[in-house]
């Protein structure tokens, strides 16, 4: 991953210093997960037995680590943090024990048997640490009050897809002021909104292919996912130059070279791209062959908002890719198709 922008502490401020050993919690003394050594099998279990509860969200766990996760958030959301840590640090340790048993039985009767444990735990792994990153995206949605919108099937009424509440204030709330413009401009040139459209501009409805409208929240994600990452390095060569008078973000980006382009705009991680696709596929649904017709009739301010969640999802995934990678190195993204924005 790029060394220029690795270890942003001040852009991870959701998640917890590894350097602490002791947190006061509800006025009870906690160890960090660091430290401690918990199994958390049959406590998923039980969590999974007594939720009475759903985070109503596209993507369903499936590992074991994901719905322990989800309980916690739901349920006792203050340890949140520190179970996140500590199934990181479980998930390393498991794999790094695998990879050193199948090395060592190299030329031995075990050899190809600790091979397959091995690849068998990797596998494991990767949907453990999947599931781990989106629940770290939906702490971070829960953080400024906004769920995600669930899998679109459920939102159509009477032929019509409607997401309410537009949620406009809070998912812009998370940008500074030269990201937030070049996402009104994406959003607006997406959906032809004017700059000055109002109310009844945005309740007026639509007709769009569910599909395109798929790849275009897909587009979204990957543009919320750029801007982060350029954002991010524009502060970090203004902070170098030393200079009082900058280069607003719009006319940085422009003078990125291809490759520079390209290394913002594709993710760093194959968990990263897994988990963009998923969670389109989830909310929209697969592209049925034969399908007659997939147009959908919503309003301009139901895209706007679908728009808007995606580059925060998108923006939440970079911080999320940057923490994780320092605990459970991520897998490069090296073959990832060259991505572009809508």
């Amino acid at each position: 991953m790029d060394a220029s922008l690795s270890h942003h502490q001040g852009s991870l401020p959701f998640l917890p210093s590894r350097r602490d050993s002791v947190r006061r919690i509800g006025g009870v003394c906690a160890l960090l997960p660091w430290r401690r050594k918990v199994r958390y099998g049959s406590m998923v279990v039980a969590a999974s037995a007594g939720a009475g509860g759903s985070l109503d969200a596209p993507l369903v766990p499936r590992s074991a680590q994901g719905k322990f996760l989800s309980c916690v958030l739901m349920k006792k959301r203050p340890l949140f943090h520190f179970a996140v840590a500590d199934l990181l640090k479980q998930l390393a340790e498991d794999k790094e024990a695998a990879l050193s048993r199948m090395f060592l039985s190299s030329g031995s009767d075990e050899a190809s048997l600790h091979r397959r444990i091995a690849q068998l735990k990797e596998s494991n792994c990767q949907t453990a640490i999947e599931d781990i990153m989106y629940m770290l995206i939906l702490y971070k949605f829960s953080e400024i009050r906004v769920p995600l919108v669930p899998k679109l099937s459920s939102c159509v009424y009477n032929g019509r897809l409607e997401v309410w509440p537009s949620k406009d204030w809070e998912l812009e709330s998370i940008h500074s002021c030269d990201v937030l413009e070049l996402i009104k401009e994406h959003s607006n040139a997406v959906i032809s909104l004017r700059v000055d459209s109002t109310l009844t501009d945005d309740l007026e409805t639509t007709e769009i292919d569910k599909h395109h409208l798929s790849r275009v929240y897909t587009a979204s994600i990957l543009y919320g996912y750029f801007l982060k990452s350029a954002s991010l390095r524009h502060q970090l060569e203004c902070s170098l130059s030393g200079s009082i008078i900058t280069k607003q973000l719009r006319h940085y980006i422009s003078g990125f070279d291809p490759k520079i382009l390209q290394r913002c705009a594709k993710p760093r991680s194959r968990e990263a791209k897994n988990l963009i696709e998923k969670q389109s596929l989830a909310l929209f649904g697969p592209e049925e062959k034969g399908e007659e017709s997939s147009s959908i009739v919503t309003s301009f301010s139901s895209l706007k908002r679908l728009l808007l969640e995606a580059v925060a999802f998108g923006t939440f995934l970079w911080d999320t890719e940057e923490y994780v990678d320092g605990a459970f190195k991520l897998k490069e993204n090296e073959n990832a198709e060259e991505n572009s924005s809508v």
